[in-house]
């Protein structure tokens, strides 16, 4: 289960998906993955926005003070298709 906690200045994300198919790929997980690697490249690269990052297996931190109109609009982004996967493995607290 990826479980992911959003506040007004940060996501937190922990946990495996656990649904690998016959061919022993992760898709949610690569998906969740893919998505949060785009959210982090485009605050860094598309904003001026500082950001602080904390990744490792199963575990994702992104804190912020202060977001542009931008930032914001990226985070909304990636929630709407994160909160799009139709798979019962995602739990928001």
């Amino acid at each position: 289960m990826i479980t992911i906690k959003i506040t007004d200045r940060s996501i937190r994300m922990n946990g495996h998906a656990c649904r690998k198919s016959p061919d022993g790929i992760d898709r949610v997980c690569t998906a969740v993955s893919a998505l949060t690697c785009n959210l982090i490249n485009s605050l860094e690269d598309l904003t001026g926005d500082r950001i602080r990052v904390e990744t490792a297996s199963g575990m994702t931190v992104i804190e912020w003070e202060d977001l542009s109109d931008g930032g914001k609009l990226l985070i909304d982004s990636w929630f709407l298709a994160v909160l799009s996967q139709e798979y019962n493995c995602i739990q928001f607290e």
